[in-house]
């Protein structure tokens, strides 16, 4: 359970809004069922305990009036320039020496987080 929510909530009474959650890591882009993908267990994990928490902070009376998680799409690293930590849903086919075809692929996370929307967190 995250206090941050609870502890911010009970000092200054004002609607709170969770921006720019989200997992960083070397994600690897496989075959699967015929097409490509990047299974991100790890990512999913560790965003659902940040969703769990925020409905449990909710429970306990805080107003929670949004969440916003990082890009959709990997980046390129804002501290380090590079491609090979990444953080979206959304795989692209770009690495740090400057190759790749810049094609887009749903990693697992990607059809996870499209039902969190769906279901408003539930």
């Amino acid at each position: 359970k995250i206090e941050a929510l609870n502890q911010i909530y009970d000092r200054y009474h004002v609607p709170l809004m969770v921006v720019e959650n989200g997992f960083g890591t070397r994600d690897d882009l496989i075959e699967k069922d015929g097409s490509k993908t990047v299974e991100d267990t790890e990512r999913i994990n560790y965003l659902q305990a940040h969703v769990a928490a925020m409905a449990d902070a909710i429970q306990d009376g805080v107003d929670l009036i949004g969440y916003t998680s990082w890009a959709p799409i990997d980046l390129v690293s804002a501290s380090t320039g590079e491609m090979a930590k990444r953080y979206g849903y959304i795989f692209v086919d770009k690495h740090d020496d400057g190759s790749g075809t810049l094609a887009r692929y749903r990693k697992q996370s990607f059809y996870w987080y499209q039902q969190v929307i769906q279901q408003n967190g539930l």
